[in-house]
């Protein structure tokens, strides 16, 4: 990469426009840390363009003067993926202003946005529009959907609707050479030749910059029924959720939380309380849904519910008697980040295996980890649905924090190959960033590396986009990252 010169700085501004760029140490503070406060950058600059044309001219700058660019949406993301390098040398690419919502389509269920726009914000314009965006996450008040679609994001719904990637239609992409692919078709069926967006989707900014996106919509639900169930063990969620599935009409979400999860949210989130007057090993979220209005979604849960506790899957359960109740225990399952960060040092693991070994996957790791440390609090939950668990660890109780980040070294592959050898991956919805990238070279094939290689070097000759990310460039994880 070569140097920013004063003549390059001046260009860039020129092109990010009116209050297009910042460059005062203050203002760039917010982009040069991310949400774990595990990576620090720098940058002689943070452009803030607000159009795709001036994302164009950018590129195309920093493209000819071979100038790293590090695109950035909300910033919220865990792997390090949005932060510049420590020496300054890339400039970082907000995309915070291109936050419009271009069309609605409620007849064929579309909607185009720009990339700035904050998830929850593309959330309240399909429902003033009758209508569903389904992706939905912890982060989504804060969130903005570029990052997201770069990140192939999850969530809680994609039991139901999949992931980011399958709500996406078409994509506006800026090019590394700063040629813009304008793709933006509201097609279900386009069979002419690649699906040239699915490069893009996943790709963290490493082959080109999404500036634009047609997404999915679905009708709205009119019924909604929230439940929280006690369960002996993670084997039962499993044999509920399949219960579930067989018998009930619109299986939504189906989160899971050890014990272990409760008395972290119960003990540090002001306002958590227990749903039931006994403790119990593990507990199931579950959101019911249909487009009908008829009281029958309720009725039909509560039978299944019924067979459930005959069968000894479920030993206790609540239904939300109202939306306040139900955003209560939702409450519970989405703030486990937050009282994780407050409850001190944190091993995260955020991966996927069959639905079918889950259950053995979390015996094995919590075996592992609780051999490895004394008195480790095992933080397990996630989106069993589609086999995703956030198996995540917590100091011990008055434990040392540093003591116990030291054990990320050992600890995180061997908690990886446990996923690995039953069928599954070290990174299910989180993506790669620079955390990550070991754990790629270490489990992909060599042909899977070669072509992702090529792929990139094809499109991104001169290395600019999101340099060091994913693919190529040097790594630089943080002593005690998970």
């Amino acid at each position: 990469m070569n140097a920013l010169t004063p003549d390059i700085i001046d260009k860039l501004k020129t092109a990010a426009g009116n209050g297009g760029w910042i460059e005062d140490a203050e203002g760039k503070a917010p982009y040069l840390t991310d949400e774990r406060d595990l990576y620090h950058g720098d940058t002689a600059l943070v452009l803030r363009p607000n159009s795709t044309k001036a994302v164009a001219e950018i590129v195309l700058i920093c493209n000819e003067a071979e100038i790293g660019l590090v695109p950035q949406g909300g910033n919220t993301g865990y792997c390090g993926g949005s932060i510049p390098e420590a020496d300054g040398s890339q400039i970082v690419l907000s995309l915070s202003r291109l936050n419009q919502i271009r069309a609605i389509d409620p007849a064929n269920n579309t909607m185009t946005v720009e990339a700035g726009c904050v998830l929850a914000n593309i959330q309240a314009a399909a429902e003033d529009a009758d209508r569903l965006f389904p992706l939905s996450l912890g982060a989504e008040g804060s969130c903005q959907i570029g990052g997201n679609l770069a990140t192939n994001a999850g969530g809680v719904q994609v039991l139901r609707y999949g992931n980011a990637r399958d709500l996406v239609l078409g994509l506006e992409v800026v090019l590394p050479n700063g040629r813009v692919l304008d793709g933006l078709r509201g097609l279900r069926k386009d069979n002419t030749g690649y699906d040239l967006k699915q490069l893009f989707l996943g790709a963290e900014g490493t082959l080109g910059i999404i500036t634009a996106a047609v997404l999915k919509l679905y009708p709205r639900p009119r019924q909604v029924v929230t439940v929280f169930t006690a369960l002996a063990d993670v084997r039962a969620a499993v044999s509920l959720l399949a219960r579930l599935r067989d018998n009930a009409e619109g299986v939504t979400a189906f989160e899971i939380l050890n014990r272990a999860c409760l008395d972290l949210v119960c003990g540090h989130i002001d306002g958590a309380r227990d749903p039931f007057a006994e403790p119990h090993a593990w507990y199931a979220l579950i959101e019911i849904s249909a487009n009908r209005d008829d009281g029958g979604v309720r009725d039909g849960l509560e039978t299944v519910l019924g067979e459930a506790m005959e069968a000894s899957e479920v030993e206790d359960a609540v239904i939300a008697a109202s939306g306040q109740q139900a955003q209560d225990l939702w409450r519970l399952r989405e703030t486990i980040p937050e009282a994780q960060k407050r409850a001190g040092g944190c091993i995260k693991h955020d991966i996927s295996v069959p639905i079918s070994r889950v259950a053995d996957f979390i015996d094995r790791a919590t075996h592992r980890s609780e051999a490895d440390i004394d008195g480790v609090r095992v933080i397990a939950f996630g989106h069993i649905g589609d086999g995703n668990i956030h198996f995540n660890l917590t100091q011990p109780t008055g434990g040392d924090a540093d003591a116990f980040q030291a054990h990320t070294e050992t600890l995180c592959p061997a908690i990886h190959d446990i996923a690995v050898a039953l069928g599954g991956s070290f990174s299910a919805e989180h993506g790669i960033g620079v955390l990550k990238k070991p754990e790629l070279e270490r489990y992909k094939s060599a042909v899977e590396l070669d072509l992702m290689a090529l792929v990139k070097g094809a499109i991104d000759p001169k290395n600019i986009m999101n340099p060091g990310k994913v693919v190529t460039g040097k790594t630089n994880t943080p002593e005690g990252a998970a």
